[in-house]
């Protein structure tokens, strides 16, 4: 219903905008010399003062909407109800929500239960009849209105793009206390983790086993939480697979915008470009069918222990996944270079790999270090590949052959399922997740210095 309402509006919203420029037109007579703003302009104001006030109150509503009608079922139901405990309370909400939904409830629902759910369903359908009455009539008032006022005098530019400006700040708003909410939740969940672990113990450990017991007498009581052993395994996975994806990427990339004709280059850079659109669960799988065996095989033929699981099979696979965010993005930018500065390192009688050497690569270093430092972070998020071919086991050894898991997959594992929120084994994951922010945050710190440094050269 919500969604159907929102179509409307924007189905009003770009009628009110050739409303608004027919409108120009006429008040014009037919001379756009006449107008302050071109018609767009016009046809732009018409369509915000349609749109913005009723999406605006769209949005509230139906964000507050749910709330409010729990407030008021909540406040309906018999004071026994009513002076339950909060766990008790929300399975009794849940079970109401579920009946107006047509799940399944958790137990048989009384009449009291019924009753509630017909008062939650008669609240909603209310609810939604004067969302739409009101948000209708705001988006019709709007494009009276904004068409109303439209005259040659009307600074219909300076207006819309006040209001572009306005929406432009307030987008970055959002995102920058969303950073800074995401942070902030971390790591306040973390420092709940550090008065349980001492600090030194998860930074310095070297053993990670984080089952917990839920009673002392239990076996296991007291897991070990040292986070060496998993960024160890990070680091040897995303290592090998920037060992495969930078040399073979740059290459590539270097071959394609110097070398390849043009014909070869409109078919071989989409084809490489495939790669980066298979799913990794698909990649996953081919790791742990195909190269997982087939280096157990070599290295057995070789006379060495290899592990069904291994470090070596997922950072093989994980790199071919990772090869087009280096080729992609350091074609782009090796293009982007000037001929003029080609043309000037052949006149001074440059071969070709010289010019590439001393010229291309230092020119393009800023964009080839960020496509780079891309790869390593998309390395280091992944977790299909290394489930499937590394394996869960948290084994503090640089030996690629032997099984290694990583931070993500981790904590994919201490969240999944139900888990106490209060326990170490669930706070480790925002742990984790906090030291790997600030990896990753020092990582985008040196790769920035580098590339501002050979900048200032350059330039």
């Amino acid at each position: 219903m919500l969604f159907y309402l929102f179509v409307i509006v924007a189905l009003l919203s770009l009628s009110s905008y050739y409303l608004g420029r027919k409108r120009a037109f006429a008040v014009a007579g037919s001379h756009i010399r006449n107008l302050h703003s071109l018609p767009s302009f016009y046809g732009s104001y018409t369509a915000l003062w349609c749109g913005l006030p009723a999406l605006i109150v769209f949005t509230v509503w139906a964000a507050l909407q749910p709330s409010v009608i729990i407030e008021l079922v909540v406040a309906s139901l018999p004071p026994e109800l009513q002076q339950l405990p909060p766990g008790r309370l929300n399975l009794v909400i849940n079970d109401i929500k579920n009946l107006v939904s047509g799940n399944i409830v958790s137990s048989n629902p009384d009449a009291t239960i019924l009753a509630a759910a017909d008062h939650y369903r008669h609240l909603q359908t209310t609810g939604n009849a004067a969302l739409w009455m009101i948000v209708i009539a705001l988006a019709l008032a709007g494009i009276t209105y904004g068409w109303r006022t439209i005259s040659p005098q009307l600074r219909a530019r300076n207006r819309v793009e006040q209001v572009v400006n306005v929406l432009l700040i307030a987008s970055s708003t959002i995102a920058i206390f969303t950073t800074i909410g995401i942070v902030l939740s971390v790591l306040f969940e973390s420092i709940r983790f550090f008065h349980k672990i001492p600090v030194s113990e998860f930074l310095f450990g070297l053993q990670w086993s984080p089952q917990t017991a839920i009673r002392t007498d239990q076996t296991g009581s007291s897991g070990a939480f040292g986070m060496v052993p998993l960024f160890t395994g990070t680091l040897l996975i995303s290592g090998i697979a920037m060992l495969v994806a930078v040399p073979i990427g740059l290459m590539s990339a270097l071959y394609l915008s110097e070398y390849a004709g043009p014909k070869f280059r409109a078919t071989a850079k989409p084809a490489l470009e495939v790669l980066a659109g298979i799913p990794t669960v698909v990649y996953g799988f081919f790791a742990a069918l195909t190269v997982a065996p087939l280096i157990r095989d070599l290295g057995t033929a070789m006379g060495l222990h290899v592990a069904s699981e291994s470090a070596l099979a997922a950072g093989l696979v994980m790199g071919i996944m990772i090869i087009p965010f280096v080729s992609s993005l350091s074609d782009d930018v090796i293009n982007a270079v000037p001929q003029s500065m080609r043309d000037g390192s052949y006149a001074l009688g440059a071969t070709k790999s010289e010019t590439i050497k001393r010229v291309l690569l230092p020119a393009a270093l800023p964009g080839i270090v960020g496509s780079i430092l891309l790869a390593v972070s998309r390395a280091i998020g992944e977790t299909m590949i290394v489930v499937m071919a590394a394996g869960l086991s948290a084994n503090l050894t640089a030996n690629p052959l032997q099984a290694v898991t990583t931070v993500t997959v981790q904590i994919v594992t201490l969240l999944t399922g139900d888990q106490e929120f209060d326990s170490a084994k669930t706070l480790a994951a925002f742990a984790l997740g906090l030291v790997l922010f600030i990896v990753t945050l020092i990582l985008n710190i040196i790769a920035l210095t580098v590339v501002r440094k050979y900048r200032e050269q350059y330039e």
